[in-house]
């Protein structure tokens, strides 16, 4: 029930997800039943997709926390709680951001070695896609931190994206290795010392460009970058748009150039990778943009099956247990 276009695009997406799928998928949806009932009973009919009643709603604005605590009936506590007792493995939501994490740490817990879940978030690049972490769970972190999220971001590439030996960057103003605050030297040290594929330091411009699969940074500045770049994004969809329909030649151009722009359209459009995952949870969330449309939902169905299927959560609590200790104290 939560986003800027529930439940009509959430119930699209989700009816797109279960009848495309070919894996056993199976869909449950979390919101007043007898508003899901009435209004979607034909087009769920003979899908596999269930409904689970959760009479309140958490708003877009509302306080986080207080939200939580407060309605404990809401489409995204009682998806956690389903997660929790194990009758459904992943929650997928367009809501509250806040809410969704806060909600997640609450009733899900972290994975053992994992002292700060990140939300990661996927930038179409010149060369495929980067993973971008944290984006917004974690406004200050430690080095240490940093390092656990290189980690996790590394395992989510080779499992989720199949790139094998995932390169690693750390956001910074300039590659060399003594370029950055206090904690981005620290973490410098921290994810050198590791077995993790880290190629140094990044800086802003080198993150559309691909030249890491994953980029780490604390989360207030990988919401900056992501704010950016969204915003970047439209005003270059605009331009193009009032450019091509200036004039009848600038319209036939357009109209030879219509393959082009369909592909570049299609690498640039975030929809195309459903959600931002919230890593470090015992349990698999994906959090997705208030605006999200039905292909989105769709997509991040689809990527929290993937999860699931790759065991994403027992790879990052193996590795913790195996690398994380050793990692720190080097």
């Amino acid at each position: 029930m939560g986003g800027d276009h529930a439940p009509e695009r959430i119930v699209e997406g989700a009816v797109e997800a279960a009848t495309m799928a070919r894996d056993g998928l199976e869909v449950v949806l979390v919101g007043d039943q007898g508003v899901l009932v009435e209004r979607f009973s034909s087009l769920i009919h003979g899908l596999p997709i269930e409904i689970a009643h959760a009479p309140e709603i958490v708003a877009m604005d509302e306080a986080p926390t207080a939200a939580v605590r407060r309605k404990r009936d809401s489409s995204v506590a009682v998806a956690m709680n389903l997660q929790r007792s194990r009758e459904v493995q992943a929650v997928v939501t367009a809501g509250n951001t806040g809410a969704a994490m806060a909600s997640a740490l609450v009733t899900l817990g972290r994975l053992p070695g994992v002292s700060r879940p990140a939300i990661a978030t996927v930038l179409p690049t010149s060369d495929g896609a980067t993973l971008l972490l944290d984006v917004g769970a974690n406004t200050e972190v430690q080095p240490a931190n940093l390092l656990e999220f290189g980690i996790m971001g590394s395992l989510y590439a080779e499992h989720v994206f199949q790139i094998e030996a995932p390169t690693i960057g750390l956001l910074s103003n300039g590659e060399e290795s003594g370029k950055g605050t206090d904690t981005i030297i620290a973490a410098h040290r921290l994810l050198s010392g590791s077995s993790i594929n880290f190629i140094g330091n990044v800086q802003g411009s080198d993150i559309l460009t691909g030249a890491a699969n994953v980029v780490v940074c604390d989360g207030f500045t990988g919401n900056v970058i992501l704010k950016f770049t969204e915003g970047i994004m439209s005003l270059l969809t605009a331009g193009l748009k009032r450019g091509l329909s200036r004039s009848p030649l600038s319209r036939l151009g357009a109209l030879l150039m219509s393959p082009v722009f369909h592909q570049l359209r299609t690498e640039l459009d975030y929809e195309e990778y459903g959600g931002a995952p919230l890593l470090g949870i015992d349990g698999v969330v994906i959090i997705c943009h208030g605006g999200s449309t039905a292909k989105a939902i769709r997509n991040a169905v689809r990527v929290a099956g993937r999860m699931v299927q790759e065991g994403l959560n027992e790879h990052i609590k193996e590795r913790m247990n195996s690398i994380h200790a050793r990692d720190i104290q080097s």
